[in-house]
């Protein structure tokens, strides 16, 4: 293995972390700051540390295409959408265990990929409709209060409507994905923060004391800002699907993170509830890790043809479908004369 790959990896490894952070820390936070509030000073945190950042290092990124008036539709979803979703998910968080939150956020997994089907007419494999059956039973039964009524936890139900509008939020996204990722990570974090603040105010939330802004400004620089910047990093060297694989860590770190430093302690619904997540996300992890690729070969052929000296250049394409490596494999063969 590369150290540059290695790099690759430990970065990809940290984008799981620093978003994992986010949720137990968000928890604490709220204690002292309202919702709404805290929704908005993540997101400013992030534009403000990464613009920051690029002020130092984007002149020496490869220079890529700016936003234009055709974007602008999928621009204003993407920002109205990150303003809902993280006001959604911090009542979520104060309203039920951070462990919870961390699994629940899996369902934008599914969120994504049912919205790609309907949206997008994307495909879903067989393999993904597994997953996102057990991605979804798992949140069901973390929602599900129990008893001999039908009733859910409303914090849970919070959290799944933010993995929701995340997971349309992403469809938006891939549509100006091959853009400047500097200029919509800073447009998500200003615009949508200013957003948020905005509907903070109108609510009567208050601004919190300095002490705590400065700190929501930190967690969400590195668990908004720094998370998507690494995991960019990341996928330049190892690719979407493996870099995503890694960052499918994010849940079960937060998870972890949650019983270490704020002391919640498992019940057997939750307990339930995270092997059925682990299975559904193996399964989408996998089903993520199949690629395909063409290799095109041309060969250059000399023969006598009636005395005289002729030449063809025979082309061949192949095209590979692998799952996972070592997984499976197989290939189709084309050639054109």
């Amino acid at each position: 293995m590369k150290i540059r790959e290695l790099k690759a990896m430990v970065l990809a490894v940290l984008a799981a972390l620093f978003y994992a952070l986010s949720t137990p820390f968000s928890k604490i936070i709220l204690k002292h700051v309202g919702p709404t509030m805290t929704a908005s000073m993540l997101y400013l945190g992030a534009g403000i540390g990464i613009c920051i950042l690029f002020l130092f290092k984007g002149k020496n990124e490869p220079k890529s295409d700016k936003l234009g008036r055709s974007d602008m539709p999928y621009v204003i979803g993407m920002i109205l959408l990150d303003i809902l979703a993280p006001i959604l998910l911090m009542n979520g968080i104060s309203r039920t265990t951070a462990a919870n939150v961390s699994l629940l956020n899996n369902f934008e997994i599914a969120a994504t990929s049912i919205l790609a089907f309907i949206i997008f007419k994307e495909k879903i494999s067989k393999r993904m409709c597994v997953a996102l059956l057990l991605v979804i039973l798992s949140s069901l039964i973390l929602s599900f209060e129990g008893g001999s009524s039908l009733s859910f936890f409303t914090g849970s139900l919070l959290v799944l409507g933010a993995a929701t509008c995340w997971g349309l939020e992403n469809n938006c996204t891939r549509m100006i994905a091959s853009k400047s990722t500097y200029e919509i990570v800073i447009i998500k974090g200003f615009f949508s923060g200013t957003g948020a603040l905005i509907v903070a105010l109108i609510l009567g939330e208050k601004l919190p004391d300095i002490k705590y802004m400065l700190v929501i400004f930190a967690v969400g620089f590195v668990s908004y800002g720094m998370s998507i910047f690494v995991y960019i990093r990341a996928q330049s060297v190892l690719g979407a699907a493996k870099t995503s694989s890694f960052y499918a860590l994010a849940p079960f770190i937060g998870a972890f993170i949650s019983f270490l430093i704020l002391g919640e302690k498992p019940d057997s619904r939750y307990i339930v509830a995270l092997v059925v997540m682990i299975f559904g996300t193996f399964f989408a992890v996998v089903d993520t890790l199949k690629y395909s690729h063409s290799h095109i070969h041309s060969h250059t052929i000399h023969h006598l043809r009636n005395g005289k000296m002729e030449t063809k250049i025979i082309t061949h394409e192949h095209s590979h479908s692998h799952i996972g490596p070592g997984l499976a494999h197989h290939h189709t063969h084309k050639e054109e004369l």
